[in-house]
């Protein structure tokens, strides 16, 4: 007898899907705080400097706060996939490739819980 292939993933594998995404987006959370909370401490912070050393240092600052908010962007979109995983879970639609409507193997999704497409799907595109 062939065993038919699995077409979704259980509650309880739902539930530890759900428990990994929701333990980086906390991650997420306090990374963006941190780069908030620096970012505001940069701006705070008058100096009494004066000189060519105080244009290396604003130059500096420049360069870290971009580095900073252009962090703050990509954790606010992982942060926005992993929200829309949560939603598939939700849904029942969960670990289904949106390419070939097979289950994504349980490895992927526990190294990228929101991804919506099988390791072969993605290297097709």
């Amino acid at each position: 007898m062939v065993q038919e292939e699995k077409k979704r993933y259980s509650e309880e594998e739902l539930g530890e899907f759900a428990a990994i995404i929701n333990e980086k987006l906390g991650n997420n959370s306090r990374e963006l705080a941190y780069i908030k909370e620096t970012l505001s401490r940069k701006n705070d912070s008058g100096t009494d400097n004066t000189g060519a050393s105080t244009k290396l240092m604003e130059d500096v600052d420049t360069s870290e706060r971009e580095q900073m908010s252009q962090a703050a962007v990509r954790i606010q979109k992982h942060t926005q996939q992993l929200q829309n995983a949560l939603i598939r879970i939700k849904n029942g639609v969960y670990g289904i490739c949106i390419d070939t409507g097979k289950l994504i193997p349980k490895e992927r999704l526990r190294a990228v819980p929101h991804t919506q497409q099988t390791i072969e799907a993605k290297l097709r595109r």
